[in-house]
């Protein structure tokens, strides 16, 4: 299992840009993109950390390596990228170190199999009472 894995919210898509290959060398251009479609949005994800991605019930999951779940700030998830998964000559000099999607966009945030976002909260049963 990827160590961070976003599911995205009911109704997403995958759309992932086709590979052009080419008879020249393309240096530093970075990998086709790989984008989520969501209420007539296209949200761009990060393709070099993305190890898996596909869609289940209605819904867009993403697995990355490299990246790690940064918290909620200004009303948004935010995800770091902290290394590289690909040799630096296939890489975009322009790629992002940091992703933000909005709220509603993400059904839920998993990092090393355990669910971080929302929050699980534990239901509890009330104590039984002694009689």
């Amino acid at each position: 299992m990827p160590p961070l894995v976003i599911q995205f919210a009911a109704g997403s898509s995958l759309e992932r840009q086709q590979d052009r290959p080419s008879q020249l060398p393309i240096y530093r251009n970075g990998p086709p993109g790989t984008f989520v479609r969501l209420d007539g949005l296209r949200i761009s994800l990060p393709t070099d950390l993305i190890v898996d991605a596909y869609e289940r019930d209605d819904a867009v999951v993403v697995g990355f390596g490299g990246m790690r779940f940064n918290g909620v700030h200004g009303g948004r998830l935010t995800f770091d990228r902290v290394h590289d998964l690909w040799p630096e000559p296939q890489l975009s000099p322009n790629r992002s170190w940091l992703m933000t999607l909005d709220l509603h966009w993400v059904a839920a945030v998993h990092e090393n199999g355990c669910q971080i976002w929302p929050a699980v909260t534990a239901h509890l049963s009330p104590p039984a009472s002694h009689l």
